[in-house]
């Protein structure tokens, strides 16, 4: 196996992910939190889907978009925990070339598609307290419906030219993955040609889409601001502004270890190379092991 590590080589077959470069010896030591977070995504992505399922009081708009989210952050987070998982218990590091590219697509996807579904729960938050008479009419099961089919295919569509860019590149570099996961760009810069449209677009993906949804999401929030501020008296607004809370706390959960993570590698030359993929992970397995506490907490809860 050292051998194909550093022969050339055009087409690989398998690539090998390291895990966490400079911390293999504490590989079994980080596997415990690693674990501990997949078994909360399961257990709390499960159970909302249960509860929302079996309360007819929860067969609401809001409540279809957490569906959506709890089935999007159980695909992202089954994309890599396993396999990171298998690498810090059995170092099982090697994964084909044909896997590498179906990981990369269903994590970088999924994560554009919890994007957008964020964005959706912002339009279903401004509706229901700028618009609350219209709320029923605006979003019908048939519009909450298409809302979520669009945001499915966005983020799927979006991320495909990345992934099929990255699988015509020649590879004559190494097949070594400094990650415990197949990370897009840290696959592409093993390409033995220029990789500039690979890196473009993927920088336009970060910028364009995810700053669309952002500033979506943040016209949403300073309109629902300004009807909160016109409404008669402090225990209303408040009230009305905790509806918000749990979806504020999702937002941040998911954008700020993004913004983290992309910072770090824009500085890794400050950055030991293990911190810079602690990040890459955390960015991607926080926000699914958060989301069911959030909404399990000040959503769920209440209302069963």
């Amino acid at each position: 196996m050292s051998d194909s590590n550093t022969t050339n080589f055009i087409n690989p077959s398998t690539f090998i992910l390291l895990g966490i470069p400079g911390l293999e010896t504490e590989h079994v030591w980080i596997s415990i939190p690693f674990c501990i977070t997949y078994t909360i995504v399961l257990l709390g992505n499960i159970i909302i889907l249960y509860v929302v399922k079996t309360e007819p009081s929860l067969h609401e708009p809001m409540y279809y978009f957490l569906c959506m989210l709890a089935i999007t952050d159980l695909v992202l987070s089954t994309s890599i925990l396993p396999k990171s998982l298998s690498i810090f218990w059995f170092n099982s590091r090697e994964i084909k070339f044909n896997a590498c590219l179906t990981q990369m697509y269903f994590i970088h996807g999924f994560f554009m598609v919890e994007s957008g579904i964020f964005v959706a729960m912002a339009f279903d938050r401004y509706v229901a307290i700028c618009h609350p008479l219209r709320h029923s009419t605006i979003l019908t099961n048939t519009v909450v419906a298409k809302i979520c089919l669009a945001m499915l295919l966005c983020g799927c569509i979006i991320v495909l030219p990345s992934i099929l860019l990255a699988r015509q590149w020649p590879y004559c570099r190494s097949n070594i993955v400094p990650n415990t996961y197949c990370e897009h760009l840290a696959v592409v810069k093993l390409a033995c040609t220029d990789i500039s449209i690979s890196i473009s677009y993927g920088l336009f993906v970060v910028f364009f889409v995810t700053g669309l949804d952002v500033a979506f999401i943040t016209v949403s929030y300073i309109q629902i601001l300004r009807a909160i501020l016109n409404l008669p008296t402090k225990k209303i607004r408040l009230k009305t502004f905790g509806t918000c809370g749990s979806h504020l706390c999702a937002i941040l959960a998911f954008y700020i270890p993004r913004l983290f993570s992309f910072l770090t590698h824009q500085f890794g030359q400050y950055v030991p190379l293990y911190f810079q993929v602690l990040t890459s992970n955390m960015y991607l397995v926080l926000p699914p092991m958060l989301n069911p506490i959030i909404y399990g907490a000040l959503v769920l809860r209440p209302s069963s």
